[in-house]
């Protein structure tokens, strides 16, 4: 009876002793970062060139493959790995009618 009317000292010593051990991780997490920054980076840490220069974008339209016909219905994991795409035959862009937003469902009065 005495312990359980005792008061809230076990819960307070319980509150500072977590709230020590999280200013300590803060503390050497800071330290960490610091010490992280000052460190100038060895000369394998930095990035190079490829052996062949530079490295290029290149830009161009790709098509897909017609999906495989059969007797059934195919499932996603017979269709994965049957499926690559090729280079379009013309490289040019897609575009929109003029007049047109080019969007969906804008409310515009659409094509032509």
């Amino acid at each position: 009876m005495e312990m359980a009317a005792g008061g809230d000292a076990p819960g307070f010593g319980f509150v500072v002793t977590g709230l020590a051990v999280v200013a300590l991780l803060l503390g050497a997490f800071i330290l960490g970062l610091r010490h992280k920054r000052r460190r100038p980076p060895r000369p394998e840490e930095q990035p190079r060139l490829p052996d062949g220069g530079p490295v290029r974008e290149t830009r161009e339209r790709r098509e897909p493959d017609e999906v495989p016909r059969g007797e059934g219905r195919l499932t996603p994991h017979e269709m994965h790995g049957n499926q690559s795409d090729r280079r379009s035959p013309t490289q040019e862009r897609p575009r929109w009618n003029e007049g047109s937003s080019g969007s969906f469902g804008s409310g515009g009065p659409g094509g032509r």
